[in-house]
């Protein structure tokens, strides 16, 4: 069975919820390899818009296996709340597993996370505040709560009582906090258990036994490259390896199992949170991306930063991936700009010009963009499906980017809806 990792190749929100969809009404297992709900995928099929925070948008098609893995976070609560919401609208759930090796957020974490952003003041890394870092902090100490804990009571309570003797100590006595009660903590979350227990299984022997059959398995990360905790523009980062190899220590497969990579990118670039932003615009071109690319956190609703785009960070993150194919989304959004901005190299404060990624964070920050600029086009392109229906112009962009990435562009999305897109395509 062939496995193809979706990516996200920017700072996340690109629009891989949509891809993701899309891909999964063709696969049998689609698969969360890492992050929390601090991550979101809106999906819009006719009247109905789902939000979805941890389960895989898979879980839209009936039969349809959706796992999440090891590699991701959970907020049982959250996920509880998920799983409830998707059923009380007549969605059927039967297909999802949970890993029983995915860590859990525990309220400690959520409380840490607020107050160390708040202490942090002007230099605060703009988290989500849901507890996401510290969770894969206590993955890393060994002092983490795990999927499968809340099967055995006595095991659950003993570590909190080790995880809280030191996070009881912080809040105390760096932050003026009450301590937190194990006791407490452990009833809240066994609150969940007996709900998620039907789903919990062992997804790396589940995905295994698929790849060895005739369909096809989907891997899905959230958030995007260069929000990576490794490669991305840190410390403004997230917890965990958005990138495609992150798909295998998060799921547990193995690297020689994956066939093709599908990075996915805006036709323009977002951001949300602290952080450098080349191409970031400010003014009425700005207003007009974030108001017409309704632009704003689906899981926290925060507004986003718009901005050309940027092709340096895009061949960065083709490369770091081994993209084989990339979707271009939103394209219809930048219908009406007399005048696009193409993002080819970086300026650096000697004046010298690069092409590549800068090693250094402090080039990074100081980059200057320097642009490449095609014209534009008024027509209104929403809803466009065939490569025929589209203006010279944005014809011309799209091979600019492809030109310049040197990666197959295989899928534009050209609207919010489910199937408005241009697909089965290649440039």
């Amino acid at each position: 069975m062939p496995a193809t990792v979706v990516i996200g190749a920017q700072w996340g929100d690109e629009g891989k919820g949509k891809v993701v969809d899309l891909l999964a009404e063709r696969s049998d297992v689609v698969a969360r390899y890492q992050g929390g709900n601090n991550a979101g995928h809106t999906i819009v099929t006719g009247d109905e818009v789902y939000k979805l925070h941890l389960i895989p948008s898979g879980i839209l098609y009936p039969g349809t296996t959706c796992v999440i893995g090891n590699g991701t976070v959970i907020d049982p609560g959250v996920l509880r709340a998920e799983i409830d919401g998707l059923d009380e609208r007549g969605v059927d759930i039967s297909g999802l597993r949970i890993s029983a090796n995915a860590h859990l957020i525990m309220p400690y974490h959520i409380t840490l996370d607020g107050t160390s952003e708040m202490t942090l003041g002007q230099f605060s890394i703009g988290t989500t505040g849901r507890g996401i870092g510290p969770c894969y902090e206590d993955k890393a100490a060994r002092v983490g709560i795990r999927v499968q804990d809340l099967f055995d009571e006595s095991i659950l309570v003993r570590k909190l009582e080790v995880a809280l003797e030191f996070k009881n100590a912080i809040m105390t006595r760096i932050y003026d906090l009450e301590p937190m009660d194990a006791g407490a903590i452990a009833a809240e979350i066994l609150a969940h258990a007996e709900r998620l227990r039907p789903f919990v299984v062992d997804t790396g022997l589940l995905i295994a036994d698929a790849l060895e059959g005739d369909g096809h398995v989907l891997f899905e990360g959230a958030q995007g490259t260069m929000l990576d905790i490794d490669h991305g523009t840190y410390p403004f980062v997230t917890s965990s390896n958005p990138i495609a190899g992150a798909a295998c220590t998060g799921l547990g497969v193995g690297p020689t199992r994956i066939d093709s990579v599908l990075g996915v990118s805006k036709a323009y670039t977002t951001r949300v949170g602290e952080g450098p932003f080349p191409t970031e615009l400010g003014g009425d071109e700005g207003r007009q991306m974030q108001e017409r690319g309704h632009e704003f956190g689906t899981t926290t609703g925060r507004q986003r930063r718009c901005g050309w785009i940027d092709l340096v960070a895009l061949r960065y993150a083709a490369r770091l991936s081994g993209m084989t194919q990339l979707a271009l989304t939103k394209l219809d959004v930048l219908s009406g700009f007399e005048r696009l901005r193409l993002c080819v190299g970086y300026r650096r404060r000697s004046g010298k010009v690069i092409d590549e990624f800068p090693l250094h964070q402090s080039t990074f920050h100081a980059a200057q963009p320097v642009y490449e600029d095609l014209p534009g086009w008024d027509e209104d392109i929403a809803g466009v499906t065939t490569l025929d229906e589209l203006p010279a112009a944005a014809r011309a962009y799209v091979d600019r980017i492809h030109q310049s990435v040197g990666v197959p562009i295989t899928l534009i999305g050209t609207g919010q809806g489910r199937h408005e897109v241009i697909d089965q395509i290649e440039i």
